[in-house]
């Protein structure tokens, strides 16, 4: 990949920045900006080029305006916002830019050519700008016209975060420290199982929690109830790992209340909604031995009250000096809560990206770059 570090003469030049401001909005206002301030550098480093910026995301899977991601984006850097992708709007705004400028179109989804991997769409998308920089690691797993097609059609260079994404989730598969700890959770069995298979052998313990944990006890024969379960197709042949760990005890949602108990004494009409404390007393000694922590997926149903867990291991991560890469949907959002960001080596932004980069090293997004 070609770094921005490296793009040059780019004075009064229009550069489209590929995004992902793909954040969770609650009542019209951003509830999480972590994606949009990890995008800010790339923002700020163009601005000092003298560089007019074209920003391009996605949101959701279509049909919703970025009105409300402009009003978070203006807390770091004054854009403008303009309801359209391709249309006289969109162009007589860029025609009217100077340098330092920056624009933000509307949702690039609201287009079927985004997610069709349109080459007449990405030709009209290419037309707006000079350079291309991708700095949307988090949606570079998918072949989407403005991450694939893009990079084809101009000047491409990666920005600053997507280089630090590729630089630390690398570690992890480059002669990684030990002992080497992978804590696994979220939900999808069938997209996690790559990475159990592919990371049993140089990780020294894998923990599994969330609804993935679901799956395994269920597995091996507990009851689960209610709790989320998914096609564990295959899981018989990891079961038997001795470095395999699964929770001893959990908190189940039954009736109106939580309660903790024993893995052995769920009921059919209860479901997991997180680690119990016998199960975090357990984690414990392997986070403080280990030299490296692997993080990705919360460890209970973060929206229904089980996040006590994923709070308590975090802070365990954070105070054992172990170098630590985290990421994967709402264990994100657990860390923005709490402030934490600061405590851990490294915070991806990437969920489904983060999966597939650490399980084949690369991602449609960075080929292209490349």
């Amino acid at each position: 990949m070609k770094s921005i570090k490296g793009l040059k003469n780019v004075k009064g030049k229009i550069v489209l920045v590929r995004v992902d401001f793909n954040v969770p909005i609650k009542n019209d206002k951003v509830e999480d900006d972590f994606r949009i301030k990890k995008a800010i550098p790339t923002i700020k480093f163009l601005q000092k080029k003298d560089a007019k910026i074209v920003l391009i995301t996605h949101l959701g899977k279509g049909g919703q305006s970025l009105l409300p991601v402009s009003l978070a984006l203006n807390k770091f850097v004054k854009a403008k916002f303009v309801s359209d992708i391709l249309g006289k709007d969109a162009c007589d705004a860029i025609f009217d830019m100077k340098n330092k400028d920056i624009i933000l179109l509307e949702n690039l989804r609201n287009d079927s050519g985004e997610q069709a991997e349109d080459m007449n769409f990405a030709k009209n998308l290419s037309k707006l700008a000079d350079f291309y920089v991708n700095e949307a690691f988090s949606v570079s797993h998918r072949k989407d016209s403005s991450i694939v097609l893009l990079p084809k059609l101009l000047p491409s260079y990666a920005g600053f975060q997507l280089e630090e994404e590729v630089k630390n989730l690398s570690v992890v598969f480059k002669k990684p420290k030990k002992p080497f700890l992978f804590i696994l959770g979220g939900a999808k069995f069938s997209t996690k199982m790559p990475l159990i298979i592919k990371y049993l052998k140089p990780a020294d313990n894998l923990f599994i929690g969330g609804a993935l944990s679901s799956d395994f006890l269920k597995a091996k024969g507990f009851e689960v109830g209610k709790s989320l379960t998914s096609d564990s197709k295959g899981i018989e042949q990891i079961l038997k790992n001795k470095k395999l760990i699964l929770p001893i005890d959990v908190i189940v949602s039954s009736g109106n209340k939580l309660i903790n108990k024993k893995v052995n004494e769920i009921k059919k009409d209860e479901s997991i909604l997180d680690i119990g404390k016998e199960t975090i007393k357990m984690i414990e000694p392997y986070v403080k031995k280990s030299k490296l922590v692997l993080w990705n997926g919360p460890l209970g149903k973060y929206e229904d009250g089980g996040a006590v867990g994923t709070k308590k291991i975090l802070k365990l991560v954070a105070k054992s000096g172990a170098t630590s890469i985290i990421g994967g949907g709402d264990i994100v959002a657990v860390i923005s809560e709490e402030k934490m960001e600061k405590k851990f080596t490294f915070v991806s932004t990437g969920g489904g990206a983060t999966l597939d980069f650490l399980a084949n090293g690369t991602l449609p997004g960075i080929k292209a770059l490349e």
